[in-house]
């Protein structure tokens, strides 16, 4: 969720910026805006459903090769289970005895937890990311929305880069802080990165509004 609402905020104010800078009019700077946010919104939902449902593929798949293979080759899952809890630092004996007793309970669950890394009431939901995704871009998108949309043009550019200033260092933290990391170098990676893209997006847009006008 982050990372969505900071790739809108970034894309967008980038967006709307590269445009003021070639001297667009306000209806063309919000038109530019709003379109950079629905773009980014549906990109980011159908990006991320196309990714994951590749994900939740997989991992039926890998569920209906477990089913056969503990169906078909009983005494060799039985030896991988072993195997890998003794990996764990597990005795011989207890690492098998362990591997019995689960599979007897069942099977497929022990398999797909342990061997795979697969809960079968767990597998990625495709809707869900594509939803959050898209909603979060959305959200990061509002915010260079909402500061062109109530700032004059004489005072757009400087208004509109301090407002995306301070949502980058707010979602740098929040970032840092649900990671358990310390604050200072995400932000200052996150405040960087926006700087440097509105930057060259502003140079960009300068140039070619010098160029054609």
């Amino acid at each position: 969720m982050v990372l969505g609402a900071n790739d809108g905020i970034i894309s967008t104010a980038s967006l709307i910026l590269g445009v003021a800078a070639a001297n667009a009019s306000r209806a063309a700077l919000l038109t530019a805006g709003m379109a950079g946010l629905v773009a980014g919104a549906v990109s980011m939902g159908l990006g991320e459903y196309v990714s994951v449902s590749s994900q939740r593929d997989s991992e039926r798949s890998d569920i209906e090769k477990e089913k056969w293979e503990l169906l078909h080759m009983a005494d060799h899952e039985l030896e991988e289970l072993t195997a890998i809890y003794k990996s764990k630092g597990l005795t011989d004996d207890l690492a098998q005895a362990v591997a019995v007793q689960l599979t007897e309970h069942d099977a497929l669950t022990t398999h797909l937890r342990d061997e795979l890394g697969i809960s079968a009431d767990a597998l990625a939901r495709p809707m869900q990311a594509a939803t959050s995704s898209a909603a979060a871009f959305t959200v990061g998108a509002a915010v260079p929305m909402l500061s062109a949309l109530l700032t004059t043009i004489s005072n757009r550019i400087p208004i509109t880069i301090g407002v995306v200033v301070i949502a980058l260092v707010t979602l740098g933290y929040i970032g840092a802080r649900a990671g358990g990391a310390p604050v200072t170098r995400p932000i200052g990676r996150v405040l960087v990165g926006g700087l440097v893209a509105m930057g060259v997006t502003m140079l960009v847009g300068s140039l070619f509004g010098a160029a054609v006008s």
